[in-house]
Formats: structure tokens, sequence, C-alpha cells
């Protein structure tokens, strides 16, 4: 099956056939660009902030980070849930059903990004205060915030529709748009914050504009399709059947993801209750080096959802786990060199968000600290990609929950009650990392989720 957004045609990938390392590498590197692209938004916000306007507005921004990924990361859960729908039907060759859950994903995109902008924006001075937002960066937070939250519904219309592509196997085109609109956003930028002296509220305003593109590119390309997950204008509708396993898959995710992120925010309120912008402001630079570390194993996990998807919807119960230790392994491989690689350069990383000798200090600090823990991600994220592929989303997110919230949050609580330092907060990460990993994996080998498979197996 064959599908055209012009110029030119994408082939989809058929993940049941073939070498299992080949073809979750060839998923993932379109992904893992896409993934850079789309960390470079905020990144080069806070770059030209941290350099052209003042550490106040780097910090400004890192402030907002887990606010706005709170929100971000739920509409990639909920999208999650459409992927792999999608991915079935496809792996199934349904075509009726797909293009039923085609129309159906970017209706519900439209209409809850419309819902998340209406609602988001009025409580953004309650957020803030939330997570302790030190008086010095209350206001360039607080503007940046609202204009992003106002562009939320671009960000989750390109969101749904790159992940149709994906779960049909077309990488290509979502990292096609995403570079259009990295690039876009970069000019953006440095017209809004260099030359009309926009400050903050320019480097928001880029962002918003530069995704309102990707998402339209996104919908013409969905709308010039010729496979059954074309969308069609006069027939876009949401079926409730679909919807309601789309919801089954995706909204535990997205609660999870939400959840998660939300609990960054107390662990953000901990750095702020410090009150040193110095410290703030190398955090920030952390956080934003950080999101570039994990991309290399959120792109495999992302890859094994659509891989363990369609094979299970073609009935390849074996092809499926062989994928997913096959994702481990990369996951795993890959993060160490990544992690190696970041540490040797973590100076001149932290420069580039801003060259004050005490934000150099504490950036460097705590990606010391830090990174020698990442690799536990790479479990967290394939097996539980894995999961999800094979419609098991519950236990992940409870799994994680408890890791990432009540864990994390736990430790916090307790450690700083005794030896309230950056030292002891930071390592609230790799506390919540160690934790889902070991929990995650168990899961996958002891939950039985294969047995709703067995008996319809082909060959590997």
């Amino acid at each position: 099956m064959e599908g055209k957004c012009a110029p030119g045609k994408t082939r989809a990938m058929d993940m049941t056939q073939g070498p299992i390392s080949r073809l979750l590498l060839a998923f993932a590197l379109p992904l893992l660009l896409g993934n850079l692209f789309q960390q470079l938004y905020n990144t080069v916000d806070s770059m030209i902030l941290g350099n052209f306007v003042s550490k106040q507005a780097l910090a400004a921004v890192g402030s907002t980070t887990p606010l706005c990924n709170t929100l971000v990361n739920f509409f990639n859960g909920v999208s999650v849930g459409a992927g792999v729908v999608i991915s079935n039907c496809f792996g199934a060759k349904k075509d009726r059903e797909l293009h039923t859950a085609v129309e159906t994903t970017m209706t519900a995109a439209l209409l809850i990004g419309c819902a998340a902008a209406l609602l988001s924006v009025p409580f953004v001075p309650g957020m803030l205060a939330l997570i302790s937002t030190p008086a010095d960066v209350l206001e360039p937070a607080s503007v940046y915030l609202r204009i992003y939250f106002m562009g939320v519904i671009f960000l989750f219309t390109y969101n749904m529709g790159s992940c149709i592509l994906r779960a049909v196997g077309d990488t290509r085109r979502p990292l096609l748009f995403l570079i259009v609109s990295s690039l876009l956003n970069i000019a953006l930028d440095l017209l809004f914050v260099l030359g009309f002296r926009m400050g903050i509220a320019g480097a928001a305003l880029a962002t918003v504009l530069s995704e309102a593109v990707s998402a339209v590119l996104v919908c013409l390309c969905l709308a010039r399709a010729e496979g059954a997950w074309r969308l069609t204008l006069r027939e876009m509708r949401i079926d409730l059947p679909i919807f309601r396993r789309i919801l089954t898959v995706g909204m535990p995710v997205g609660i999870q993801q939400a959840l998660t992120a939300f609990s960054n925010t107390f662990v953000q309120s901990y750095i702020n209750a410090f009150d040193n912008t110095d410290l703030i402001a190398g955090w920030s630079s952390y956080v934003k080096i950080d999101q570039f570390i994990l991309l290399p194993v959120q792109s495999i996990g992302q890859a094994v959802t659509t891989f363990v998807s369609q094979n299970l919807g073609a009935g390849r119960l074996e092809r499926a786990k062989a994928g997913t230790r096959t994702a481990a392994r990369l996951g795993t491989g890959l993060l160490l060199c990544v992690s190696l690689l970041i540490l040797c350069f973590a100076r001149p990383l932290v420069r580039l968000f801003n060259s004050d000798p005490q934000v150099l200090h504490y950036g460097v600090l705590i990606i010391t600290l830090m990174t020698p823990f990442h690799f536990f991600s790479a479990w967290n994220q394939t097996y539980a990609g894995a999961l999800r592929g094979a419609g098991d989303s519950r236990g992940p997110m409870l799994l994680m929950l408890f890791s990432f919230v009540l864990v994390r949050q736990v430790y916090l609580f307790t450690v700083t009650r005794f030896v309230n330092s950056i030292y002891t907060v930071a390592l609230g990460y790799p506390v919540g990392w160690i934790a889902c990993a070991l929990l995650t994996w168990q899961y996958y080998r002891r939950s039985g989720w294969e047995k709703h498979y067995r008996g319809q197996d082909p060959a590997v």
C-alpha cells in the first residue's frame, strides 16, 4: 500500500517482514531526527534568551518547562493510543477501520487542542506560584507561558497527524515538516528577539508560529495521501468505538506522562526554593541538554511500539518479542554512547546557553552528577513501548507513576529534611529512573501480556 504527500510518494513501512534491527533503526532514525528538531524549539529559545537577553530570561523559560511538558506529554500520550490503533489496523489490512481511525484522531486533536488552550491560560499565575517561581523571573515566565499555551492546538494537531503517518511506517514526512518549522523558529527567534527587541514574548511567539506551520503541513500531507489513511474534510467526525479504543491505550499513557511531567514541577520548586538565579539558570541548561540525551532511546521506544503493534496485528507474537529484545539492546548501547559524549563536552554545552561563570559551574555540576544514571531509561522506554504496542498501557502507566511521582516525591520530601542541597535534590531523578527500570522489566517478563496472542504465531 502506498500513500502520497505531494510532491513525490512515500512508501509505508511493513514491519512484519525483514531484518528486525534494520527495520527498527530505519524507523527510529527519522524519529530521532524529528525529535531532535522538535526539541530545538524550546532549546533555541533558551539559547537566544540566555545569551542575548539575560540569565533571568533563561531561568524563566527553564522554570516553565515542566509546566509546558505536563500539557504536551498528555497530548503525546493520547497520540500513542491513536498510533497503536492505526498501526494495528494497518498491520491487519483493515482499510475501512483505518480510515475511520484517522478521521477520529484528527477531529479529536482539533477539539482537545482548542479546549486545552482555553482552559490553561487563565491558570498561569497559579501554576507559577505552585513551583515557587522567584520574583525576578515571575513576569517573563508568565508572558512566555501564556503565549505558549495559546498555541498548543497547533502542537497537538501536528503530533496527532505525524503519529498517523508514523503508524503506517512513514517517518520521513514528519521529519521534513519538523526541519522546516525548526529552521523557521530559529529565523523568527532572531527576528523577534534581536531584530524587534521583543524579548521573551518574541521567543514564545516564534515557537507558536513555527508550530502552526508544521500543523498545516501535516494536515495537507494527510489530505493528499492515496492510502486508506487519507484525511477527508467532509468525513471528519468522532467514531465512538474507535475513540474509546484510542483512549483505552492513549489515556493511561497521557495521564502517566502528564503526571510525571507535573511531578517534575515539584522538583523545579525545590530548585526554585534555593532562590538562586545562577542555580536555576544552570539547572535550566541541564534540563535542555538532558532532553537531547534521551532522544535516541525515546525514538527506539516509539519504533518498538509500532513494530510490536504491526506484528501482533499480523499474528506474529515471537517476532514482536524478538523486536523488543533487539530494541532494548540498541537503546542501552545508544544511551551509553551519548552519555559519554555529553560528559566529555559538558562545559561547552552549558556555555551555549549562558557564559556566566556561576551558571557554568552549576550546569556542569548537575550534568556530571546525573548523566551516569541515564542508561536505566533504556529499559523504561523500550519495554514500556513494547507493552503499549501490545495494547497494555495501563501497566507501564502505573509503574511510571509509582516510580516517577510517588518514589521520587517521597525521596525528595525525606532527604531534604536532613540534607537540603543541590546534590540531594538532583538525585531525585535517578532514584525514579532506577526504580522504574527494574519494575518495568519485571512486569514485561511476568505480566503474561503475550497470552492473548498464543496460537497465531507464524515463524519469525
